[in-house]
């Protein structure tokens, strides 16, 4: 997804919301990629390489569209200052939407941190307990939004 496509989806309400998540989704697929033409310059050199004659790929590499959903995970800093808190929570949130997959229905989703988790409870910054306790409000708030 693409920021037109993350301003779309978050400027819609969140379908679901729990005390640290907010699932917000549009039904619909990403906005097309639009490549300006090149340059006279660019298009000579390309002719010259030996990949000009290659066939055009349909699908970019990095479009991790499955089954007609597309996933976007805000995680601020402001809510998880540790790097490895931040990729925690992506994780599971991934994961998450992975186990939920079947019953969501089609198009493009935004799982957000709106809170964050309270570092009393949760001393270390990728503790099991803090991995269970997101993998479970996680479960909630998407079980939430697909119905």
């Amino acid at each position: 997804m693409r920021t037109a496509d993350f301003q779309r989806v978050l400027g819609v309400p969140a379908c679901s919301r729990s005390a640290h998540f907010a699932v917000h989704h549009v039904a619909g697929a990403p906005a097309p990629v639009v490549r300006p033409a090149g340059t006279t310059l660019e298009r000579q050199l390309s002719a010259e390489l030996s990949t000009d004659g290659a066939p055009e790929r349909h699908k970019p590499v990095d479009d991790s569209s499955v089954a007609g959903w597309w996933l976007g995970a805000v995680v601020p800093k402001r809510h998880a200052r540790r790097a490895v808190t931040r990729s925690l929570l992506k994780r599971q949130i991934r994961a998450a939407v992975e186990r939920h997959a079947p019953r969501l229905p089609a198009g493009l989703w935004v799982v957000r941190l709106r809170a964050p988790f309270d570092r009393t409870a949760f001393p270390s910054a990728a503790s099991t307990a803090l991995r269970a306790a997101a993998r479970d409000e996680l479960d909630i708030v998407l079980a939430r939004a697909s119905r």
